[in-house]
């Protein structure tokens, strides 16, 4: 038998000998962890370590990991979630809409001209009037305003007004007169300026992209320093509803959006001002391609690390269903003279897709009408085919209607399906434009959501901000429910396309890691992974789908920083929410 004193020694060494386990920077316990990993979908504690998650497990599990300068969150019980990214946002032209008038809760012509006059008083001069938000069903069945209506209110100024879509523009006499748009104009390719039948005098309604491009030249750009401002408030914003990353596939309009803007996101990413992650891509316009593809890769080549990156081209297909532009394999059932028109020639398209995919970057496509869908799978496809592609993840955005034998293709091409959930909201603007334009056959797979992921396809899931709000939970909700806040319709609008609450969740997390190449750092809470995470005031796990738009986010950090915490938050946890 060894001498107690040798024995003592032995024992000495073999505790010097058990590794030590380095302390954890941040540790937050109590908590209802969903972690969206399969291997281990629910946890109690995780540890922190830099930007990264260290450890997710049990209470004493992750006891091991606290140290005496360890920053230990207690999460009071709450449910925990990887942080949400916004699949497809327009975050500059979302964040400057937050300085200009807000027509998003206007529900009447009356209420529209109170706010702008509202606004026009609280800031005086002769500058332009911006706006947007209103709605086709406000203005009766033509769906469409008409500066007369403008002039009433703001004479004197110009005053220019984006519908919710960002598909149509309204303006007033002298805005149209500053752009120096009349009768004689002739209607761009693409685009349309609405006229008066019996004197061809434009009403002041502006359709498309194109069309917006003659009146947006005269329009002017925001300086610098507003551009800043503006993104550190739709920050604030986004990460109050608890949003982590945005995916920017690429201006909302020809102006450009965010990838114009690239400067000054990196300014805010070198001086430590970002709280949000940003992948920013850029329209391609047609029908040339080799200038637009250098500007993408040299944006690839600078920015390129965890907060910043570039490197994505976007295509818009289509218009709209409520402006009947979006391109339909059949003639609108309101409407059997129009079908809807394609803004690329089918085979320039096919050539530009495989030649970006080619040259590993990654294709977004606008397509709403079915005909658009199509021709984009197809696109991607002979992609596909070339073998000079290698794992592309080309996406589609918003897809509201596609034919029955298409839904599997997303599936067998690896095509990511990017959807924006409130867009299928079954409000006035579905009832009474976008169902009976597209009729009852085509309607029954609207947003088909169930019937694509049941097939093979990913889901990945935004707002198009500003088209819609950027918080994320009453799209849960609508996911869920397809059913107004107010419970209509009864069963709610194509009730078979509706999904669980986890597959939502995954759509705003690991699904949209997976369509921006980042599911290996971000999407779910696992040890290796970025910590970007939310605390939110409720389990959307016990209560009712209806009661999930209600949410309230208590606490986002980012790469392991507090960038929100919430009032009722604060006072419980007043030193900094830690206990």
């Amino acid at each position: 038998m060894l001498p107690v004193a040798l024995l003592s020694c032995v024992f000495a060494a073999a505790v010097q000998d058990k590794p030590q386990i380095p302390s954890a920077n941040v540790v937050i316990v109590h908590a209802r962890i969903y972690t969206q990993n399969p291997q281990q979908p629910w946890a109690e504690a995780l540890a922190i370590r830099g930007e990264k998650i260290v450890a997710v497990g049990s209470e004493s599990e992750i006891a091991a990991y606290r140290g005496a300068k360890t920053r230990v969150i207690d999460a009071g019980g709450h449910l925990l979630l990887p942080g949400f990214t916004d699949c497809h946002i327009h975050f500059l032209d979302g964040s400057l809409s937050l300085m200009q008038v807000r027509l998003d809760q206007a529900k009447t012509v009356k209420d529209i001209q109170i706010a702008i006059k509202r606004y026009a008083a609280a800031h005086p001069g002769s500058g332009w009037i911006l706006g947007r938000g209103w709605q086709y069903t406000t203005f009766g069945d033509s769906g469409m305003p008409t500066r007369a209506l403008l002039d009433q209110v703001v004479p004197d100024r110009p005053v220019y007004m984006e519908s919710f879509d960002g598909h149509s523009w309204w303006a007033n006499s002298k805005a149209l007169k500053l752009a120096g748009i009349s009768r004689e104009t002739k209607d761009p390719p693409g685009g349309s300026f609405v006229r008066d039948p019996a004197t061809g005098e434009p009403t002041g309604a502006v359709k498309e992209d194109a069309a917006d491009a003659a009146v947006r030249r005269v329009v002017p750009e925001p300086s610098h320093k507003e551009v800043l401002e503006a993104l550190r408030r739709g920050m604030r914003e986004a990460n109050r509803v608890g949003l982590v990353r945005g995916i920017s596939p690429g201006g909302v309009s020809v102006r450009g959006g965010d990838f114009t803007a690239l400067d000054a996101y990196d300014e805010l990413r070198r001086s430590g001002q970002l709280t949000m992650r940003f992948y920013i891509g850029a329209r391609i316009e047609p029908p040339t391609l080799a200038n637009q593809m250098q500007k993408i890769k040299d944006a690839r080549s600078r920015y390129h690390d965890e907060w910043l990156s570039a490197g994505a081209a976007k295509f818009f297909l289509d218009g709209v269903i409520e402006s009947h532009t979006a391109a339909m394999l059949a003639p609108y059932a309101d409407d059997p003279g129009k079908s809807g028109s394609l803004w690329w020639d089918p085979e320039n398209y096919e050539q530009a897709v495989a030649e970006l995919e080619g040259s590993g970057v990654q294709v977004y496509t606008h397509a709403i009408g079915d005909r658009a869908v199509r021709l984009a799978l197809d696109a991607y496809e002979a992609a596909s085919k070339s073998g000079r592609t290698h794992d592309p993840r080309p996406r589609i955005e918003h897809i509201e209607t596609i034919s029955a034998r298409d839904i599997p293709r997303f599936g067998q091409l690896g095509v990511v399906a990017s959807f924006q959930p409130l867009h299928a909201y079954p409000d006035d603007d579905i009832e009474k434009a976008w169902a009976p334009h597209v009729g009852p056959e085509r309607a029954q797979r609207a947003w088909a959501w169930r019937s694509i992921e049941q097939t093979g396809g990913v889901l990945a899931f935004g707002s198009d901000w500003p088209i819609v709000t950027q918080n994320p939970w009453l799209g849960v909700q609508n996911a869920l429910t397809r059913q107004t806040t107010e419970g209509t319709p009864t069963g709610g609008f194509v009730p078979g396309e509706r999904i669980s609450l986890a597959d939502a969740v995954k759509g705003y997390t690991l699904g949209a890691a997976y369509a921006g190449h980042r599911e290996k750092e971000e999407g779910s809470l696992e040890a290796g992974k970025l910590a970007d995470l939310i605390v939110v005031d409720r389990d959307l796990f016990k209560i009712e789908p209806s009661e999930i738009g209600k949410t309230v986010v208590l606490l986002t950090m980012v790469g392991g920083r507090v960038v929100y915490e919430s009032k009722v938050w604060h006072s419980h946890f007043p030193a900094g929410t830690s206990k």
